[in-house]
């Protein structure tokens, strides 16, 4: 079962970053390297190994505050990588 849920999350993963690749054909401003698709790839990818995770190993009473932690990270790292809410040295120039 868990080489399954590996499968679908490299998938969805996969999927989720052909958006940003189909995106940069007709798009001047969005204008991702190799570097970007990996990183973020990377970050969903780990995302979604934590989240099945967690879904399979907490307990049931606190599983959903646990998810939303990891959602809401997910989404801190992606802005600030993203557009650099917080000045820190990941965000880049």
């Amino acid at each position: 079962m868990k080489k399954k849920n590996t499968f679908v999350i490299f998938t969805v993963t996969l999927l989720i970053l052909v958006v940003p690749l189909v995106a940069m054909w007709p798009l001047d401003e969005f204008d991702w390297g190799f570097a970007d698709f990996v990183s973020i790839g990377a970050i969903i990818f780990g995302t979604g190994l934590l989240l099945d995770w967690v879904v399979r190993k907490v307990d049931k009473k606190y599983r959903l505050l646990v998810v939303i932690g990891i959602i809401l990270a997910f989404f801190l790292i992606w802005a600030e990588l993203a557009v650099g809410i917080f000045n820190s040295p990941i965000a880049g120039n």
